[in-house]
């Protein structure tokens, strides 16, 4: 992968949390390096949903709902119900109450294409306007000119990810091909001061796989998913909607913290919320 400048890098597909890429090089960056903050994973606290790896299906299933989302069909784990909003970052992810995705664990750093057509090398970049990049770092990117180890093992790490994120949308595409996925709604039931139910209230709509079309398809269709893996992770992907109750009870202790201390929106309706429903 390349460190020298560029100019524009192209970042393929959606890049939350990365607010200005730029192409890590010495000359620009020098002097930078990773801030030690008092918090890690503080700068994902208002991201409520996180891209997710196929990879990454099994051990994220354990903490998140996965879904996938947009017309890619890109998977992603949600973190939280509403836009601004992570019940488990940066708390539950210090104290390692669940998973951290690879996608938060490669920031501040990112690849990106070259903006010369020419030029098929990926490019190495840093979110320059990152709270956690400054200068006088005890952890810098570059030591005369060439990269530490610190930043060596960022770029193995941005390597590994990249060849991950190529499997991942290989995998897409094949279940797209496969037409695997069907529109699914969450929702809750809240209640009122006397514990009587109100109407359901709808949590998410997304994109899920289907399970009575993926039990349709040809014998030898289905063996060639198991054995490209891609079974075992549409399996994660079910068992993670059972985690759209913690997300919803996480949710609703912190509602209900932020209303005992006056600090937050009207919430008592919230604080009532029973479990989330089965997907639909």
């Amino acid at each position: 992968m390349e460190n020298q400048s560029q100019s524009a890098p192209e970042i393929i597909g959606g890049a939350p949390l990365y607010r200005r890429p730029e192409p890590l090089n010495p000359k620009d960056h020098g002097n930078l390096g990773l801030l030690r903050h008092e918090v890690a994973y503080a700068f994902a606290a208002g991201q409520h949903f996180v891209p997710l790896l196929i990879t990454e299906f099994g051990p994220a299933a354990c903490s998140y709902p996965i879904i996938f989302a947009g017309e890619d069909r890109a998977p992603i784990a949600v973190m939280g119900l509403k836009p601004g909003e992570n019940v488990f970052a940066p708390e539950a992810i210090n104290r390692g109450e669940a998973y951290n995705p690879a996608y938060l664990r490669r920031y501040p750093f990112i690849v990106a294409s070259s903006s010369d057509p020419t030029n098929t090398a990926a490019v190495v970049c840093i979110d320059r306007d990152s709270d956690i990049v400054g200068e006088n770092s005890a952890q810098p990117f570059f030591e005369n000119g060439q990269f530490t180890p610190y930043a060596e093992q960022c770029v193995t790490f941005c390597q590994s990810y990249e060849n991950e994120r190529m499997m991942t949308i290989g995998a897409l595409a094949r279940m797209k091909e496969l037409d695997l996925f069907e529109f699914r709604t969450v929702s809750f039931t809240p209640t009122d001061a006397t514990g009587q139910p109100l109407p359901p209230v709808e949590v998410a709509s997304f994109h899920a796989i289907s399970m009575e079309k993926l039990n349709a398809l040809p014998v030898e269709t289905y063996i060639q998913l198991r054995d490209q893996g891609i079974v075992t992770a549409i399996m994660a992907h079910w068992i993670s909607q059972s985690q759209w109750d913690r997300v919803v009870a996480r949710a609703m202790r912190r509602d209900e913290a932020a209303a005992a201390a006056n600090i937050g929106p009207d919430s008592a309706e919230l604080a009532r919320k029973a479990p989330a429903k089965k997907s639909k």
